[in-house]
């Protein structure tokens, strides 16, 4: 078995892929995790003060996630990228653990950016749309530019797409067996006909379709228990990404849970073949520069703004030649002086009409396409003559001199960057070919059994077996082993049960809760976070809408564990909405919805027109809380 695997991951090693799908994976990857930390900090006084505003017990949470922030930036912009993922990893390991935000306000995501995050180590990510590649650059004279690595091994991509999807799914798909609404077909139908759970778009017209929705729900239990049995085979990929893709698309726009669907649909860019890239590529990057932009060779500032600009046109549109060995090949360049020529940066499009200064920057950025904004902008009046004195400014004060490597700035060594990814699977790979490939084998399998130990463990012992009550000492010391691993798994590889919306979930969720407030005229608000609908407004996505939805208003509701989260969202949006706390009453509403088994129509129409009735108040005297509330049921 380890022999087959090592001959498999031989065979994808030795094949390449465009090192530039990686660096996209890690865009977008930053993305997600910024908004994500934005999103903590707009609400980090819910999330992680014990009473909002009020008892603040981590008063440097703000710092912290300022700190994770521009962890984030830097790896969207490919700025010591091994440094920032890596840091990265540890901020999501430490405040998914050792905060509130896993155990209350579980986003349904953090676990798996924790995977993806963690093969992102492994990963060339600094390779290619990254400054890690312009800070190399800039060591060396512009017509010196050494020629950078733009592959890497494609095992590098099926890893993730198999660890943080094929597992995942397929985990998934067992989980779903148990639950009769999936069995039903009616998977997706249902969430997405719930208050709490809908997105503010009308999808109406599909949920009320039922052999579409059935069709839904039962493509998406065939597409999880095949995908890791088939995603690798070029026949099946292209079919496995538009569904996917597709039914993640649709989970970000129908449910409140968008950083899990904008998560999952970052990978996917793994999942593109690579033929359909060089098929963009040759659509959109020219075959012939538009631009031909002639610069002084003996000056350090146009070495560098050469390699800069050269740097960020992806379309390859501009092409920078040296006045001193190239001006030639511009025959309308011939009438100029070459002292005139020096003094200004001059250049000479495909209909041969001449440029400079100012002007060829605005040409520049013209062919570059994606950056025809900023020309656009520079033309304008005003602009326009600003940004020609500074340019005169500039290049009138540049230094020139001769200019050979040792007017670069001094390295000790120019060496393209070693990361994670080049000591193991290149060096390494290359020096031990054979144990590289027997050690990735046995790393796959140990994953597949912490796959397995978890899938087995909450899908069918904790299913169907009190483990809690395990008298024989070999079973219990089983039971220990497994949870140990179950910690281990999860905390660092992001393994974990994806028992999402099952029936355990939604069976006999039938009860809505709402809030309002007692405004400073003796009117009655609705507080800004379940509308008169029963939806939950934004922001109030993600962790938040978990925290309401999944933990404080279940099918079997705890009071004391209600109470706590009515405290804390009382405490956290009065503030926003300035109540004051020292004499504030808040109403508590409830209404009844339906959570069925079998499909109807008009569910979703029918669950947010029910009427509210009032069940108790919530009050805040000098910045105290005291809840009094009916029995629901």
């Amino acid at each position: 078995m380890l022999k087959i695997l090592a001959q498999v991951i031989t065979r994808y090693h030795q094949r390449t892929a465009p090192a530039f799908i990686i660096g996209l994976l890690r865009i977008l990857y930053g993305l997600v995790a910024l908004q994500e930390i934005i999103f903590l900090l707009y609400f980090n006084h819910l999330i992680f003060d014990p009473v909002p505003y009020i008892d603040v017990e981590f008063p440097m949470i703000p710092l912290f996630l300022g700190l994770w922030g521009i962890v984030a930036g830097c790896i969207i912009v490919g700025y010591r990228s091994q440094n920032a993922i890596i840091a990265n990893y540890i901020f999501w390991i430490v405040f998914v653990n050792f905060t509130p935000m896993q155990r209350d306000f579980d986003g349904g995501f953090d676990l798996f950016m924790i995977s993806v995050g963690f093969f992102l180590i492994f990963m060339p990510i600094g390779r290619s749309l990254s400054l890690d590649n312009l800070r190399y650059k800039l060591q060396f004279k512009y017509q010196s530019l050494p020629s950078l690595p733009k592959t890497c091994s494609a095992l590098s991509l099926l890893f993730p797409v198999l660890v943080c999807l094929g597992f995942l799914y397929f985990d998934s798909a067992l989980h779903k067996l148990f639950a009769p609404h999936w069995m039903n077909g009616l998977g997706g139908w249902l969430p997405s006909s719930m208050p709490y759970y809908m997105s503010a778009l009308d999808l109406s017209w599909m949920l009320n379709q039922e052999v579409l929705q059935k069709c839904i729900g039962y493509l998406i239990l065939v597409f999880q228990f095949s995908f890791i049995f088939l995603f690798y085979r070029r026949c099946f990929r292209p079919i496995f990404l538009f569904v996917g893709a597709g039914l993640h698309i649709g989970i970000t726009i129908s449910l409140n849970i968008y950083p899990f669907g904008l998560g999952m649909l970052a990978v996917y860019i793994l999942m593109v073949p690579f033929s359909w890239w060089r098929g963009l590529a040759d659509k959109f990057v020219y075959q012939t520069p538009q631009l031909a932009v002639f610069y002084d060779g003996d000056c350090p500032l146009c070495n560098r703004t050469a390699t800069i600009i050269n740097h960020f046109d992806l379309l390859q549109g501009v092409a920078f030649k040296d006045l001193q060995t190239q001006a030639d090949a511009a025959p309308q360049l011939h009438k100029y002086d070459q002292q005139v020529l020096l003094a200004d940066l001059y250049a000479v499009d495909l209909q041969g009409r001449v440029f400079s200064g100012v002007d060829t920057y605005i040409q520049v950025f013209t062919k570059m396409r994606y950056l025809a904004v900023i020309a656009w902008l520079m033309r304008a009046p005003g602009i326009y003559h600003i940004a020609k004195a500074i340019y005169r400014r500039i290049a009138d004060n540049r230094v020139r001199n001769v200019c050979d490597e040792t007017c670069m700035p001094e390295v000790i060594e120019k060496a393209y960057p070693v990361d994670l990814y080049t000591r193991i699977f290149e060096n390494y790979a290359q020096q031990k070919p054979r144990q590289f490939s027997f050690k990735m084998a046995k790393i796959f399998m140990i994953l597949v059994i912490l796959q397995l130990n978890s899938t087995v463990h909450y899908g069918f012992l904790y299913r169907f077996y009190d483990l809690s009550n395990v008298t024989n000492p070999i079973a219990n010391q089983a039971r220990l082993l497994s949870n140990s691993l179950l910690m281990l798994s999860t905390s660092f590889l992001g393994i974990t049960p994806h028992a999402l919306y099952l029936h355990d979930h939604f069976e006999g969720y039938e009860d809505l809760l709402a809030i309002s407030y007692i405004d400073s005229e003796g009117n009655e608000q609705w507080l800004p976070f379940v509308n008169e609908q029963g939806r939950m407004l934004a922001p109030n996505w993600g962790r938040v809408h978990s925290m309401w939805a999944n933990i404080a208003v279940t099918p079997n509701i705890d009071v004391h564990r209600l109470s706590k989260f009515i405290m804390k969202v009382t405490a956290f949006w009065g503030h926003k909405v300035g109540l004051d706390l020292n004499h504030t009453q808040f109403i508590i509403k409830h209404k009844k919805i339906n959570s069925p088994e079998q499909w109807s129509v008009n569910l979703r129409k029918q669950n947010l027109s029910g009427a509210w009735t009032d069940i108790g108040t919530a009050t805040w005297e000098n910045k105290r809380y005291n809840l009094e509330l009916q029995s629901i049921k």
